[in-house]
């Protein structure tokens, strides 16, 4: 995300006050890490921050719980998600200006591939969010079939991506036909070779397939 606060503001009408711009490692954002969501309050529509993945517990090899954040919604039957998406409160926007799946290659090695819309310079998936303990605010985005664009790099899934109406549908608490591949017309694909090892960054390319599903 490299869209500032104030681009924000003014693409998804939000009014004044809104928080402080978020210092974010560019160009990436990763699970766990806080990023923008927009949701509606009422009649208006509010710019906030929340860690990007549901908590949650999964039982390891061991037997042992283990915490884990789970940032895909790809069954949208089950019950893990259910409250969240049948509340049209806890609907928001994911606001982005490019999102990344690493393609094949050796661990360590492969190239990753950058995808855009390049007629919206922000755009956005469509997202779930929850109130956590401490008192901020997770989220999570849903999955569908990828299109032709993403299915050679990432076969199993792409984001749920909103045109404009599909925005306000989203947030009115619609589902269904939203949940369907974005038109590949409107997209481009950029491949960018992995970083040498041991340059600065590194840290933010070599991290493989950060996601997670929870059926």
């Amino acid at each position: 995300m490299t869209a500032k606060q104030a681009e924000l503001a003014s693409r998804y009408g939000v009014a004044a006050p809104y928080p402080e711009d978020l210092t974010i490692p560019p160009p990436e954002l990763f699970p766990d890490r806080p990023s923008w969501i927009v949701r509606q309050d009422g009649s208006a529509r509010v710019l906030d921050v929340a860690s990007w993945g549901f908590p949650t517990q999964v039982r390891g090899a061991s037997g042992k719980m283990l915490e884990k954040s789970i940032t895909n919604v790809r069954n949208l039957s089950s019950p893990f998600w259910r409250s969240a998406l049948g509340n049209p409160e806890r609907r928001c926007l994911v606001p982005f200006t490019s999102f990344s799946e690493y393609g094949p290659g050796p661990k360590g090695g492969k190239p990753l591939y950058w995808f855009d819309v390049p007629s919206r310079p922000i755009v956005s998936f469509a997202g779930i969010w929850r109130p956590l303990s401490d008192g901020g605010r997770a989220y999570a985005f849903l999955t569908t079939e990828p299109n032709s664009v993403v299915a050679p790099i990432h076969p199993k899934a792409m984001p749920v991506i909103l045109d404009d109406e599909g925005e306000e549908r989203w947030l009115a608490g619609e589902l269904g036909e939203l949940v369907a591949p974005f038109p590949a017309q409107l997209m481009k694909v950029e491949r960018h070779e992995p970083k040498p090892k041991g340059s600065p960054d590194e840290e933010f390319t070599q991290g493989g397939d950060a996601v997670a599903e929870r059926d």
